[in-house]
């Protein structure tokens, strides 16, 4: 590549991502060069990449081209292939948003783990979004305003799962987003530890593509507390696919299921960096509501791509 790479920086609930626009899928990229992308030291630094390219343009994603335009391919901050993320799918219509590629309103937006319905808030939606925010005192809400994903059905495994960190051990939820989650419940999100490492868990067959570690704390009335460790990434600030599965882990053992009483519930979950609304609908779908900023933009030094580290990214 002989020209500088644009880039850009977002996150959502300080899950943070560089943005890759790459339409016509133009672009390699190993996991090596993602790594070292997200390389918080050595590189830009994020949680993942967020590769933009049209649906048609990428083989994953050609056959949801006549649903949704756009396809997040997302890569963890290891390299590895994810199949979905939540904050990054708010932040990746963000970008399209920034980038004059969709307007505000309705879209949608393909992933590996199939499409996503996407609402980003119009003038006087935003303006009322914002003043709300504002008198409950969220600046970053109220600043940027917030995106709504319809993210699925949560799907509970009757597997049972034990999660285990520094001599502590406790039963964890195993429930799919898209992708695997276990919800632990703790008295104190401190017993979690540093989460630098990936905490144990068993059987280990339950999860042979590994697995997200949600550790979570009540804080009120359908209000809780997480943290978590991301697989290829250790842990991250927040985690929409994550909060979505604590909320439906946290509405089961509080004795909650819409699809017996007809009614949404919503659960109020905080994150390192935030916080998310969290709604399961009687149909089993469930929403994730939360901020979404693009921060930066910026180009990459090609020389730097190369792997020689003669060049430095040229931000702006």
């Amino acid at each position: 590549m002989s020209a500088p790479l644009p880039f850009l920086k977002g996150h959502g609930t300080e899950n943070d991502f560089v943005i890759l626009p790459d339409p016509d899928n133009a672009l390699d990229l190993p996991a090596a060069l993602v790594a070292r992308v997200c390389d918080r030291r050595a590189g830009i630094g994020g949680d993942g990449v967020l590769h933009v390219v049209r649906s048609a343009a990428h083989p994953e994603a050609r056959a949801m081209a006549g649903e949704a335009e756009w396809f997040m391919d997302y890569r963890n901050a290891d390299g590895s292939v994810a199949e979905m993320c939540g904050n990054g799918v708010r932040v990746f219509a963000r970008y399209l948003e920034h980038a004059g590629l969709v307007t505000a309103g309705d879209l949608a937006v393909a992933t590996r783990s199939g499409v996503r319905r996407v609402h980003l808030a119009k003038n006087a939606e935003h303006a009322e979004n914002a003043e709300h925010a504002k008198n409950a005192g969220n600046a970053e809400h109220a600043k940027n305003g917030d995106v709504t994903v319809a993210m699925g059905r949560a799907v509970l495994s009757a597997d049972g799962v034990t999660v285990s960190v520094g001599g502590r051990s406790w039963p964890a939820r195993n429930i799919s987003m898209g992708n695997p989650h276990a919800v632990a419940f703790v008295e104190d999100l401190a017993h979690a530890g540093e989460l630098r490492a990936e905490p144990a868990y068993e059987p280990a067959g339950v999860y042979p593509d590994g697995v997200n570690i949600e550790f979570v704390a009540d804080r009120g009335p359908r209000h809780v507390a997480m943290r978590v460790h991301e697989r290829g990434a250790a842990e991250t600030r927040s985690c929409g696919t994550g909060a979505c599965a604590v909320a439906v882990a946290s509405a089961r053992r509080d004795g909650l299921d819409p699809a017996e009483t007809g009614t949404p519930v919503t659960y109020t979950v905080e994150v390192l960096g935030g916080t998310l609304t969290i709604t399961e609908h009687p149909d089993g779908n469930v929403d994730m509501t939360g901020p979404a900023v693009i921060v930066a933009e910026g180009r990459i030094d090609p020389r730097w791509l190369a792997g020689d580290g003669a060049g430095d990214g040229d931000g702006r």
